[in-house]
């Protein structure tokens, strides 16, 4: 069951994707990851479509990948009695006053901002339609003026682009979801308000390695330390919505670019996500803007490319992850592919398996080889290799459950459950069979498989072998399917 592309799907799922049947559907039309939004499940929404999910993964026999994507913390402006209207230039001032607002003032219930904004910061208002700029502060009193106006109801978002918060990025309901989630087997945990690298660094001490933590990157501080939370950081995604209203619009390509090759040079998965297909929320087909949207995230080399609301809430939930598949799958295939992923290949690291992961690929283009294999008990090796971006079927080998479905998410791999290999010989024999097993050769084709002595060795990544598939391989791979050793069934 392997994808036909290399770019990988993730789909939310919600009230239009929430049942057994549905979710096959979208596993069966490309979907490589499923996405659950704490924000509007509960616990046992999450239980049920865990359950769903790990029972699709068992009548596959392919890893599917959950990530659990942690609400975090919301700042909202207090109550009214009624909506108002802010005009241009006029004043408005924040306080810690519980009495409903009016034309003049309204209660904003976040003490953590009093303390860190400052005269001449910013607050957006309802999704970014209102700007207000800071005049003036006192422990208890923001006064404002308004840059931009419209309607102001109760509980409206407020962001703060210029501020830097002394909040985690965890909340209490999230600190309980996190250990729920994690006790449950889910294989990544989304952070949602990241603004710096010790936000990612006090969620990995929570999670304990039972799995593993994407960074979500929607405040201009986290684009800021950038670096530091991307190398504590397992994966990190560009969530172009809620950065879209901290940032100029302007702005948001070319920090989605910027951030697609920082992670690819750190040898780390990012995820596109956010109105990719927007308009497939209640329309069959997408825009011819929402096509190059989806095409330039494949070109420039993400991991992944995820569906929100498309998925989640749309009419057409089953037709948006078909119609991203088929985008993704002829991009990969035009002629300007190749060029345009070589161009941004990084620097190897400098640890001898990333030596090695970069000579197999070098190797598996000179030679014109069909296929690179690789064992990775932990998936460092395969994520070696997937960065280098190669243009032939990478597959990767492992004991562990946990790591195929970690790496669903990452550029290419395509994972498989096998035993350790007992000696090079059977090292070679089974990774030609199963690689015959994956269509990924054919009789006569030669591949190349990079593995770690002593087998079994986590981070030992330490040969390569150049072999040929002979008539045995491919005979055992068609006739005999693998019927021991770790499975999804």
């Amino acid at each position: 069951m392997r994808r036909s592309r290399r770019v990988k799907i993730i789909a939310t799922l919600g009230p239009a994707s929430s049942t057994r049947e549905t979710i096959k559907r979208l596993f069966e039309a490309g979907a490589d990851v499923f996405r659950i939004n704490m924000s509007h499940a509960s616990r046992e929404d999450l239980r049920e479509h865990h359950t769903a999910i790990r029972e699709i993964e068992r009548e596959a026999n392919h890893p599917i990948g959950i990530l659990c994507d942690l609400q975090g913390p919301k700042l909202r402006v207090g109550v009214f009695g009624q909506p108002i209207m802010l005009a241009r230039d006029d004043k408005f001032a924040f306080d810690k006053s519980e009495a409903p607002g009016d034309e003049t003032r309204v209660e904003l219930p976040h003490p953590e901002i009093f303390q860190a904004i400052r005269i001449g910061h910013h607050l957006l208002l309802n999704d970014g339609k209102l700007r207000l700029l800071v005049m003036s502060k006192t422990d208890d009193r923001i006064e404002t003026e308004v840059l931009v106006g419209g309607e102001l109801s109760s509980r409206k978002g407020v962001s703060l682009p210029d501020t830097i918060l002394p909040l985690s990025s965890l909340t209490e309901a999230d600190r309980e979801n996190l250990a729920y989630a994690a006790n449950l087997g889910v294989d990544w945990i989304a952070l949602s308000f990241v603004q710096r690298a010790e936000d990612v660094v006090e969620a990995k001490q929570l999670i304990d390695g039972r799995a593993a933590v994407l960074s979500k990157i929607e405040k201009p501080a986290a684009v800021t330390d950038i670096e530091r939370i991307t190398n504590e950081s397992d994966a990190i995604m560009v969530a172009r919505g809620d950065l879209g209203v901290e940032l100029p619009l302007q702005k948001v390509p070319g920090v989605q670019k910027q951030l697609t090759r920082l992670a690819r040079q750190h040898g780390k998965p990012v995820v596109i996500a956010t109105q990719m297909l927007e308009s497939m929320i209640s329309a069959p087909v997408p825009t011819r803007a929402e096509v190059s949207d989806v095409a330039t995230a494949v070109f420039e080399g993400a991991d992944a490319v995820m569906l929100s609301a498309e998925s989640a809430a749309g009419d057409y939930p089953v037709e948006a992850v078909a119609t991203m598949n088929d985008i993704a799958k002829e991009v990969e295939q035009d002629p300007l592919y190749d060029q345009i992923i070589n161009a941004q290949r990084p620097e190897p690291d400098t640890s001898s398996s990333g030596a090695i992961s970069a000579a197999a690929c070098s190797i598996a283009n000179d030679a014109r080889l069909s296929a690179i294999v690789c064992y990775s008990s932990t998936g460092a090796t395969a994520l070696r290799l997937s960065r280098q971006r190669p243009r032939q079927p990478l597959l990767a080998l492992s004991t562990s459950k946990a790591t195929a479905r970690r790496l669903t998410i990452a550029w290419g791999l395509h994972c498989v459950l096998t035993e350790d290999p007992n000696s090079v010989a059977d090292m070679v024999t089974r990774a030609c069979r199963l690689a015959a097993r994956e269509y990924m050769v054919e009789l006569g084709d030669k591949l190349i498989v990079t593995a770690g002595l002593p087998f079994g060795t986590p981070g030992a990544t330490n040969m390569l072998r150049i072999v040929r598939v002979d008539a045995q391989a491919v005979r055992v791979a068609l006739s005999k399917p693998e019927t021991t050793g770790p499975s999804f069934n």
